[in-house]
């Protein structure tokens, strides 16, 4: 099980919250990223679960637009909040990984 607090970053880095309030919204966001992302891969690609939309497509869309935010995926991608977040949160702690998987399926299939 993956547990990822959700919601509470952005508050984070603009040190809004304190240690106290930060154990409560951490607490209220706790989830399984397993129920959202399929741990089993895609053609080598971890995907959202019973959509085949790998991660990266999410997290690059929103590293190439920085100003579409959350609902703009949503609306993207025909996802849910939490899907989006989810996606978003599974690439920050796998970027290395997904990054080099991209990678090697870019230098295989080229343009």
């Amino acid at each position: 099980m993956c547990g990822v607090a959700i919601g509470v970053t952005a508050q984070l880095r603009h040190g809004k919250l304190d240690n106290e309030e930060h154990s409560k919204q951490m607490q209220a966001y706790t989830i399984d990223l397993t129920q959202y992302i399929e741990y089993r891969r895609f053609g080598e690609r971890p995907h959202l679960r019973g959509r085949r939309i790998p991660v990266w497509v999410v997290a690059s869309a929103a590293r190439d637009n920085p100003t579409i935010g959350v609902s703009g995926l949503m609306l993207a991608y025909d996802l849910s909040k939490i899907e989006v977040l989810a996606a978003l949160l599974y690439y920050e702690q796998h970027q290395d990984e997904i990054d080099a998987q991209e990678a090697t399926i870019n230098a295989e299939f080229p343009g």
